[in-house]
This record gives C-alpha cells, structure tokens and sequence, in this order.
C-alpha cells in the first residue's frame, strides 16, 4: 500500500477545494517513483558488482552500508516529517552531536547507559522544541530558525568537550553492545534504525498526526480553518525531528564509541538530500517515508561505491550535489505536467 499524499489531508485541498478522483491517480504517481527509486538501487548494485566484484558483495561491506544507512536515517525520518510538513532543518547534524557530548560527558556517564540514552534523547527533543517555538510563535523563517541552532549547537558542543573527543567508559560498554552485538549477522543499531521507520510510517500513515501534517504543509491557511491549531504542530513537528536527532546520536555513539562535537558533519544535507530524492516536496503537503528510505539507500551506496573504487571526496560531494539538482528538477518538471 502506498502512502498518504497532499490529496488526502482533509484541509490540504488547495483553493479549489477537493477533486474527486484524485486520490488513485497521486497513489499511481507514488508507486511508479518507488519503482524508479528501485530501479536506480538496483543499478547500483550492479554496477557494484561489476566495478567491485570482491570487496562490494561481501558481509562486512553490506553490514557497513546498513551501519552507515541506520545513523542518518533515523535523521531522515524527522526530516521527511518535517519537509512534510512545509518546514526545513538545517541543524539535525549539530543537534546529533551536541546530544553525542552531552551524553558522554563525566558527569552523564556516572549515572550509566539507560541514563545516556535518555540524555541523548532529551537533548535532541529539547532543541527541537527550541527551534519549533521560534519557528511556530517566534515567526522566525525555518531557514534562518535552524541555521542559527546549527552554529548554536555545534559551538555548544565544541564548549562541553572543549573540543576533545569523549570516549564511552567500560562500564557504560552497553552503549558499544548497539553496534558491535549482532541478531541474524545484523547489528542490533541496525533494528532500531528499521523500528524507527516503522513507528514513522504507522505515524505519517495511520494517525491523526500524521494526516495533520499533510494539510499544514499542503495548505496552512485551510489547515487552521478546518481547526487544527498549526503553530502547535508545527512545534511538535521540529520537536519530533530532534528526538530523532538524540536517537541518531545514541547510534553514532554506539559505531564511534566516542561523543564528539564533530559528528554528524553535512548529515543535514544527506538527511535533506534523501527526502528530496524520495519524491518529498520542498514545499510541503506530499511524501513518503518509504522514498525517502530509498534515497538514503541510493547515497549511501553512492558513497560506498566511490570509496571502494577510490575516489576522492569531493568527487562524491560533486555527485550528490548533482543528483540533488536533478531531483529537484524533476519534481517542478511533475508539478507543471499535473498543474491544470
């Protein structure tokens, strides 16, 4: 079953209000971009196996793509709610690693594992509320509202560690047990990265907030007017990105076995990058999580690819710059041939 689109929010109808009919043709419209999403995978991973026959199809490459892919994806799944929703944030990469300190420090670490885990969540959600408050009540433009706690965060977090990395003590060891213990040859990070988007998808697609997301990022004017009190959730919406942000940290944590106030480096562009690739509007009122899972699975990929063969980083960085850019083009392309 595909997911929800900008249709089906009650008050996402636009000026004209709701077209009959609709519904199947977007549904149609969603299940042929999956489809491409899988088809360029699936290029991919041919061209893996072609360029790399030895290195690409092994277990310890695969268990580091989906490693890789649990980290930021966790990410992705705030950010597609929040682009959803009409919004943008800049920060989550920042946020990730302030809660990455704040969760290793000393002090934190007296209290033990369970209690990291904790602090690292709080502190993500804290600085999502933060940012949603300015955004929903403060009338602050997302854009600059996230970049300023992007330089906040980050700087916080250099502050904290004064700028040292900050490793994870023995008796905390649970913490590293995310990463290093497996299920089935998996890492259990690698569970909780696939029950996070689980819970997101049975959030976007099977409640009340979830509908509510698509018509405030569809339309929040008629969003208001069908009675859903839009700068309320457009709060909870950034506060719910930032908790994924301090699960994204108690991940990284896990792989790094270190808090650093360098980690989570661009992930807000890979996070954003993902969702856009997925078929998720900048403007809001239409996504899926399941696209934007597929994009993070064809950057990562991407990256892993260029790193097997040897290229430079900022090769990589001009490749996803690209795709970016035809993405993006390809979305005003549809919006104009569905546009009356």
């Amino acid at each position: 079953m595909s997911e929800p689109t900008k249709s089906q929010a009650p008050a996402a109808t636009g000026r004209a209000g709701p077209i009959r009919g609709t519904v199947p043709v977007l549904r149609g419209v969603g299940e042929m971009r999956h489809l491409g999403l899988l088809a360029a995978l699936a290029i991919l991973i041919v061209v893996g196996l072609v360029t790399r026959p030895d290195n690409f199809a092994t277990t310890s490459n695969l268990i580091s793509i989906l490693s890789l892919a649990a980290t930021i994806g966790v990410i992705t799944v705030g950010a597609t709610f929040v682009i959803i929703g009409g919004g943008i944030d800049l920060s989550v990469g920042a946020v990730m690693a302030l809660a990455s300190v704040w969760a290793t420090t000393l002090a934190t670490q007296s209290y033990g594992p369970v209690v990291m885990a904790i602090c690292a969540i709080l502190v993500g959600t804290g600085a999502g509320l933060v940012n949603g408050w300015l955004i929903a009540y403060g009338r602050l433009v997302p854009f600059i509202a996230t970049l300023a706690m992007l330089v906040a965060a980050r700087g916080l977090a250099q502050r904290m560690s004064d700028r040292r990395t900050q490793l994870i003590q023995a008796e905390n060891s649970a913490i590293v047990d995310l990463s290093t213990s497996r299920v089935l040859g998996i890492p259990l990070l690698v569970y909780i990265f696939a029950l996070v988007v689980v819970l997101g998808w049975i959030l976007l697609n099977r409640t009340t907030f979830g509908r509510r997301t698509y018509a405030v990022g569809g339309n929040p004017e008629a969003a208001r007017l069908a009675g859903i009190d839009v700068r309320r959730h457009t709060m909870l919406l950034y506060a719910l990105s930032g908790m994924c942000c301090g699960i994204a940290a108690i991940l990284i944590m896990a792989r790094t076995t270190t808090g650093s106030s360098t980690h989570g480096d661009l992930y807000e562009l890979d996070a954003i990058a993902a969702v856009i690739i997925g078929g998720t509007l900048l403007t809001g009122g239409r996504g899926t999580i399941i696209g934007s899972i597929l994009g993070l699975l064809i950057f990562t990929l991407i990256t892993n690819l260029f790193i097997l063969n040897g290229l430079n980083t900022s090769d990589q960085l001009i490749a996803k710059g690209l795709i970016i850019v035809v993405a993006v083009l390809l979305q005003r392309r549809n919006l104009k041939e569905r546009s009356p």
